[in-house]
This record gives structure tokens, sequence and C-alpha cells, in this order.
């Protein structure tokens, strides 16, 4: 037992800060031109945030669906699997989450957003804006060369972030189910990034805090409004 007490948070991680943003340097490079449609992407749920068309909130679900796939296959399993064998089961949960949001937002619907002349539809696309920036230019403002951030629909870190985004952005109730997933990840992403004694980890930390937070205070003004449907 007294041994056990000795190990640190780094003292389990199989790779060194080099390894790990090595890795994203190469994925970035085998991926290219994916970071142009990852960057269309984005765009695309920018600008439905800032339209009343019934479907965006469908749309925008079906978008991350996506981006939660395509990093399960090709960031966890086939990249980061190399040096951590964990990856793979992150791979699952990152396809769960993209099976729970084309259940609740695709199927069911469930992913709507204010209409544009209410308060909180202004603010919707600068935040959203916000949360996809804040990952790479945290990334370079610790060190990282542009060919090893993490980009929103490619990465899990920034990938991560804007979902969270999306889903405090939608109107209430939402299903609070797809915050699950998310918030796991900034336990995983965030502790591996303090491990390696990175900056960036209160990304993460931040994140996840910052959205456990409103979602509660959000669930209690809820159950108090009158109006709640």
């Amino acid at each position: 037992m007294e041994d056990w007490l000795t190990y640190r948070l780094s003292d389990l991680i199989l790779f060194s800060p080099r390894t790990y943003y090595r890795m994203f340097e190469l994925y970035h490079r085998e991926i290219w031109p994916a970071q142009l449609v990852a960057l269309a992407a984005a765009v695309v749920m920018f600008v439905l945030l800032r339209r009343d068309d019934p479907w965006r909130g469908p749309a925008i679900a079906a978008l991350l669906a996506a981006c939660w796939l395509w990093v399960a296959v090709a960031f966890h399993v086939r990249q980061y699997a190399a040096i951590n064998p964990a990856a793979r089961y992150f791979g699952v949960g990152f396809v769960v989450q993209a099976l729970l949001l084309v259940w609740n937002g695709v199927v069911r619907g469930r992913v709507e957003f204010p209409r544009w002349g209410e308060n909180a539809a202004r603010y919707a696309p600068g935040l959203l804006l916000l949360a996809i920036a804040l990952p790479p230019l945290a990334g370079r403002a610790v060190g990282r060369t542009w060919n090893q951030v993490e980009l929103v629909g490619l990465t899990p870190d920034a990938t991560t972030v804007a979902t969270m985004a999306v889903v405090l952005l939608s109107s209430w109730p939402v299903p609070r189910v797809l915050v699950v997933v998310p918030l796991a990840w900034c336990v995983v992403g965030g502790a591996t990034l303090w491990a390696l004694e990175s900056a960036e980890a209160w990304v993460l930390i931040l994140a996840g805090v910052a959205t456990s937070a409103a979602l509660v205070r959000r669930s209690a003004f809820f159950r108090r409004s009158p109006h709640a449907r």
C-alpha cells in the first residue's frame, strides 16, 4: 500500500510530452486535407446558429456526431493507440457519444436553439466561436506548433469543448446525457495534460467545471420556472 502512495499521475503515462505532441504532428500530416473539411463544418455550425431554420438542431447534432465518430476511429484507434493502449477504449466512448448525438439530436430532435431574436441566441455564435478557437490558441500559447494543435472535429479536446458549448447554448430541457462522455473526457484528457505538465490541462478542467455548474444552475431554474415546458 505504501508503494502505491509513492506513485504520481505522471508515472502512469507511457509517453513523453515530445512523443505526445509529435503524434499530433504526424496525425495532421496524414489526414490532410481533412482540416479543410473540419473548418467547413465549424463554419456551417456557426452560420446555422445565426438562422432560425427548424432543422438547424438536427443538422448541428449530425455534424457533431460525425466529428466524434471521426475522432474515435482516425485519432484514437488509428493514431493515439500507437502510444497509449487505452486509446481504443477511448474510441469506444467517442462512438457512444456519436450515437447519443444521432439519437437525441437527429432522430428525436431534442437539440434545439433559441430563436435569433432572443437575447440568448445573439450570443450563441460568439460563444461557439470562442469554444472552437480556444483549444488551438491555448496550444500555441504553450508552445505547440500549428501542425500540433487541437482542432474541432479532428482531435478529442477541441471536439469536447465545442460539443459542451453547443449543449449549453441549446434550449432547455437539453438531454444531459449528451455531456456525460464530454465530461468524462475532461477528466481523462485533463489528467493526461496535467501529467505531461502542460498548462493546456486548464482548458479542459475549466470547461468541465463551467459546464457542470451551468447545467446545475439551468436545471434549478427550470424546476422553479412556471413557464417551463
